[in-house]
């Protein structure tokens, strides 16, 4: 096998695999976390991870992608079953990408002017084109055009939009966010019962608030405000009331950044913290409503004393990278720890048993020899980022 150069940083994956999407070469669930001999991911400073696809950003700001493809989601300009391999998505190699974001079975990306290109399954709109039609290679989104954008993010049918800073329209001040695609559980956020739409509409609810984050997956939205508030609309966790416009949760934390699943979501304070948002337990824990749902917000057990520097959540299950306090130095990193749905090995601890509080995952390397550790969830299954 060959050596991997210790100044490089290590890709791991691990979980289902059976569409190519760990990108290990071969179409098989794996319950140990899986170091990627892959030349091509020598540079990658970012993943997103969708349904079953995986989306990869270099430093130089290309794009690869492999794992299902079979709506064009991969962006290679043809249907692909599953691609085992990390490869070019050469239709965007005229600019540099920024941010890559992926859905269920559509991909979308930012370019350094501020552009959005999306591709893939388009069936609810969800690529922002004005129809349904699904594309199988990056279209830019004309909307978009005289804008700039900040970010993308992409849910089970629909994809938000964040603009970054002031929109230069006299008309628009605050429309920072926009939505298209599957509307129909509240998650478009655009104030309005309405099953899809295919062009970006305002999501309602944040003039006069900075927001700095977007997040997206199956039929929930979740945002991040420079104040550091987290706001979520879209489909009630387990059964709730849905919400077609963005709520605060009335908290005095401040938060910096949310993650979410399709039946749960994570957030991260500023406080390096992490804490469960929920309606399925109904623990000790503070209770906030808001308006006609309730959202359970609870630390995370058995982490007393210990940062956290990273968080990820898949369908069902959650990731988040801990850090270590040592009295004469910075925080070093720790450990990834992982709970939740384990049925195809993406929680990385060597079964497919469910867990309900979080487990450390075991890689071959010293996580406190890494100046940093990101991770990235997929429906089921997970990334790591390593970088000495």
């Amino acid at each position: 096998m060959e050596e991997k150069d210790e100044s490089e940083q290590r890709v791991w994956s691990w979980g289902a695999g059976t569409e190519g999407q760990l990108g290990t070469k071969i179409l098989q669930d794996e319950n140990f976390p899986q170091l990627l001999h892959q030349p091509s991911l020598s540079s990658v400073s970012s993943l997103a991870c969708g349904g079953a696809h995986v989306i990869a950003l270099t430093s130089a700001g290309k794009v690869l992608s492999w794992g299902r493809g079979n709506s064009g989601q991969l962006g290679h300009g043809e249907v692909v079953s599953n691609a085992l391999y990390p490869k070019a998505v050469t239709s965007l190699d005229g600019y540099v990408i920024t941010h890559v974001a992926a859905g269920w079975s559509h991909s979308a990306f930012v370019s350094d002017p501020g552009c959005v290109f999306t591709c893939g399954d388009g069936s609810f709109g969800q690529l922002g084109h004005g129809d349904q039609a699904s594309h199988y290679s990056p279209v830019k989104v004309s909307c978009f055009v005289d804008q700039h954008v900040a970010q993308v993010a992409c849910g089970m049918r629909h994809s938000l939009v964040l603009l970054k800073g002031r929109c230069c329209y006299a008309d628009c001040a605050g429309n920072q966010v926009y939505g298209f695609g599957s509307g129909k559980r509240g998650q478009l956020g655009v104030n309005d019962r309405i099953k899809s739409v295919n062009v970006p509409r305002v999501v309602s609810g944040f003039e006069g608030v900075e927001i700095i984050e977007i997040a997206a997956n199956g039929d929930h939205s979740a945002a991040v405000s420079v104040d550091g508030h987290v706001y979520t609309w879209g489909r009630g966790f387990k059964g709730f009331e849905d919400a077609h416009v963005p709520q605060c949760l009335n908290s005095t934390l401040n938060f910096t950044k949310v993650a979410l699943g399709w039946n749960h979501a994570l957030a991260m304070s500023g406080e390096e913290e992490v804490y469960m948002l929920d309606q399925k337990r109904q623990p000790k824990c503070r209770t906030i409503r808001l308006h006609f749902r309730e959202v359970n917000l609870e630390k995370v057990p058995g982490l007393d004393e210990m940062k956290i520097t990273d968080i990820a959540t898949g369908a069902e299950h959650s990731v988040i990278v801990t850090g270590k306090m040592q009295s004469c130095s910075q925080a070093k990193h720790g450990e990834i720890k992982t709970w939740g749905w384990g049925e195809h090995g993406q929680l990385g601890l060597g079964d497919t048993c469910d867990r309900i509080s979080p487990a450390t995952v075991s890689l071959d390397y010293d996580l406190n020899e890494a100046a940093s550790i990101r991770v990235f969830c997929g429906s089921g299954f997970t990334f790591a980022i390593t970088m000495p």
